[in-house]
């Protein structure tokens, strides 16, 4: 595996690289910039690439591990790769053809990582936001626990390594852990995580559990127009960041995705700039004081850039708990 790169264990034993390249693009990006992006994030020397079902850009980061290992700059297995199951997946019965149609688009035999990208099962069809005629969505009432069962199958079978979750709150995840029969726990909860909203307490709960968090928006999100207001605050302008950048002679991205490594959180970091790639990965280059760490723990607001108000009346829904 690069170098460049540190690792966490994950409770079943596999590693997690403790960086990971986010691959969320917006309907306005071209699709040809996925292939870019990840080849170049490939080059520089990441090695874990999240992505989802949802993103529509699997089969476009295929293309893009694929070549690095044609090219010989890469193994498959020095790769971490995770994708999500998609919430209209849900039902047990089509949580297998939902990660067989990833790893056809990934051109993989695997997934090192398989999540539930959302804990509010939505009803199942082609429609990845399916709606009535008044434009609201179309829930679904799996209960999340059979689709967990599911998902241990696919680890059975060898169609993925680890299998974790994403955006739930801590009651959510209790109940996968204390379901009866419960044959692998998580590995992960992938969530919104950065210094407005550090989530010490969930963070708290994971780690009690052996559960590692994984951040996505861990620099204040790529602030896509179609997903974050506009007017809420621009993260990486926060003077008090700021400050300790200077002090520490870094990037206020450095200092933000430090801030989360030094926690023990496994930071997704997204740019499109070679720099901004290569520049992150400086991130296991230094270490922040205790005081400045305290500093940045003053920060926080419990602030949402993605509070996917959507979902808000499902009885999942899950940030309508504290943590």
């Amino acid at each position: 595996m690069s170098s460049k790169q540190q690792f966490v264990a994950l409770s079943d034993g596999h590693f997690i690289p403790a960086l990971g390249f986010g691959t969320y693009k917006p309907n306005e990006v071209p699709k040809s910039k996925s292939v870019e992006a990840t080849k170049l994030a490939i080059g520089v020397g990441y090695r874990h690439i999240d992505t989802a079902y949802v993103y529509h850009v699997e089969e476009e980061i295929g293309q893009a591990i694929q070549s690095k290992i044609k090219a010989g700059d890469v193994k498959r297995e020095d790769m971490f790769i995770t994708t999500k199951l998609w919430c209209t997946c849900f039902r047990p019965e089509l949580v297998r053809p939902s990660l067989e149609k990833s790893l056809k688009n990934l051109q993989l035999d695997y997934v090192d990582l398989y999540i539930m990208h959302f804990p509010v099962p939505m009803k199942s069809g082609n429609n990845d936001f399916p709606a009535d005629g008044q434009g609201k969505l179309l829930l679904d009432t799996v209960d999340f626990c059979a689709t967990w069962e599911a998902l241990e199958t696919c680890k059975d079978a060898g169609l993925v390594k680890s299998i974790g979750v994403s955006n739930f709150n801590h009651r959510q995840l209790e109940r996968i852990l204390n379901k009866p029969g419960l044959k692998y726990k998580p590995v992960c909860n992938q969530v919104e995580c950065h210094i407005y909203n550090n989530q010490s307490k969930l963070l708290d709960y994971c780690k009690s559990k052996d559960i590692v968090l994984v951040a996505f928006g861990a620099l204040g999100t790529q602030r896509y127009k179609e997903c974050v207001d506009q007017n809420s605050p621009v993260l990486l302008n926060d003077p008090v960041l700021c400050d300790v950048a200077k002090k520490n002679k870094r990037s206020p991205a450095l200092i933000a995705l430090r801030y989360l490594v030094q926690r023990g959180v496994v930071p997704l970091a997204q740019s499109f700039k070679e720099n901004e790639m290569k520049e992150n990965l400086q991130v296991f280059e230094f270490q922040l004081s205790s005081e400045d760490m305290k500093t940045l723990e003053g920060l926080n607001k419990n602030f949402r850039y993605l509070p996917v108000k959507c979902f808000a009346d499902h009885p999942e829904y899950p940030y309508s708990e504290e943590y």
